[in-house]
C-alpha cells in the first residue's frame, strides 16, 4: 500500500525515512489547532446569536409583589427599538443558575430575582443606564444587564485565540515545507548519478520532478493517515470527557459534522503541500544544474 514502481531507487534513500513521521506530527498538531479554532468559532457564533442584541431586567425578589412586573413589562414595550419582552419563568431562571452554583444550592430555597428578557432590534443600541433610570420609577432596585457590554470583550478574546490558532497552523505548514525541501534536496544529491543518466537518455526535468512528486505523495499519505487517525482519537476522547461539562458559556468540546468535514482539509493540505514543494524544489534545483 502507498507504494509504486519508480525509475529512481527511492527504497535505498534513507533521507526519506523520517518524512512520514514528520508529516504525521504536522498533521496531528495541525488538526488539533484547526479543531480548536473551529470550536472557538462555533462558540463565538453561539454567543453572538443568543446574547447580542438582548438585555435582561432583574427585579429583586422582595420587590415583585402586586403589579410590579406587569408595569415593567408595559413600560418596556413602549421603549423604541425593543421588539420583544418576555417574563422568564422561575423554573427557567433557576435552570440558568444550575451550571454556576449547582442544582443542590439552587433548589435549596435560594432567593432568585425575577427576570424579564428583552430583545432589541438588530443594529439598534439602547443606553442601559437611561433605561434603568426609567424603570427605577417603578421598581427602585431594578437592574438592567446589557450582555453586549461584557460579551464584546469575551468575543474579542475568543477571536484573538482563533487567530492565534490559525497562526500556529501556518507555522506548522511552514515547518512541513522546510522538511520536504530538505528531504527532496537530499534525495537529489543521493540520486545525482541516476538523474544524470536519465538526462542523457532524454528524460526531461518535468519527468524527474514527477518521480519525486509521486514519492512525496506516497510518503505524505502514510504520515497524513497516521497523524489524522491520531488526531481523531484525541478529539473523540476530548468530546467524550466533555459531555458531562455543562458550564454556562463554555464552548462545547464536541465537533459538528461540518467541522469534521473541514478537518479533512488538514491531511489533504499536508499531502498537497508535500507534492507541490517536492516538484518545485526539484525543478528549481535541476534548472541550476549545468
Amino acid at each position: 500500500m502507498f507504494s509504486r514502481h519508480s525509475d529512481l531507487p527511492f527504497e535505498r534513500d534513507q533521507s526519506t525515512r523520517f518524512l512520514p513521521w514528520i508529516v504525521a506530527l504536522m498533521v496531528f498538531l495541525g488538526a488539533l489547532m484547526f479543531a480548536a479554532a473551529l470550536v472557538v468559532s462555533d462558540a463565538v457564533d453561539t454567543w453572538d446569536s443568543s446574547l447580542t442584541g438582548r438585555m435582561t431586567i432583574q427585579i429583586p425578589e422582595n420587590e415583585t409583589p402586586g403589579d410590579t412586573i406587569p408595569k415593567l413589562t408595559e413600560a418596556l414595550q413602549t421603549v423604541k427599538d425593543i421588539t420583544s419582552v418576555r417574563i422568564v419563568p422561575d423554573a427557567e431562571a433557576r435552570a440558568l443558575l444550575i451550571p454556576w452554583l449547582g442544582e443542590g444550592v439552587v433548589e435549596s430555597g435560594l432567593p432568585i430575582p425575577s427576570l424579564i428578557d428583552v430583545e432589541i432590534d438588530a443594529g439598534s443600541r439602547i443606553d442601559p443606564v437611561l433605561l434603568q433610570a426609567r424603570l427605577a420609577e417603578i421598581a427602585p432596585n431594578v437592574a438592567v444587564n446589557d450582555h453586549r457590554a461584557w460579551l464584546s470583550a469575551l468575543i474579542d478574546l475568543a477571536r484573538t485565540a482563533e487567530i492565534l490558532a490559525f497562526a500556529i497552523l501556518a507555522l506548522i505548514a511552514s515547518a512541513a515545507v522546510v522538511a520536504v525541501i530538505f528531504t527532496t534536496q537530499s534525495g537529489l544529491a543521493v540520486h545525482a548519478a541516476i538523474i544524470e543518466l536519465l538526462h542523457q537518455m532524454g528524460a526531461r526535468d518535468s519527468y524527474i520532478a514527477s518521480q519525486f512528486q509521486l514519492q512525496a505523495l506516497m510518503l505524505s499519505l502514510r504520515g497524513g493517515v497516521a497523524g489524522g487517525a491520531a488526531a481523531v482519537i484525541v478529539l473523540l476522547f476530548f468530546g467524550w470527557i466533555g459531555r458531562g461539562i455543562d458550564a454556562a458559556f463554555l464552548p462545547s468540546l464536541s465537533l459538528s459534522l461540518l467541522d469534521w468535514i473541514f478537518l479533512l482539509l488538514v491531511p489533504a493540505g499536508a499531502v498537497t503541500i508535500a507534492m507541490l514543494t517536492a516538484r518545485v524544489t526539484v525543478l528549481r534545483t535541476l534548472a541550476r544544474m549545468p
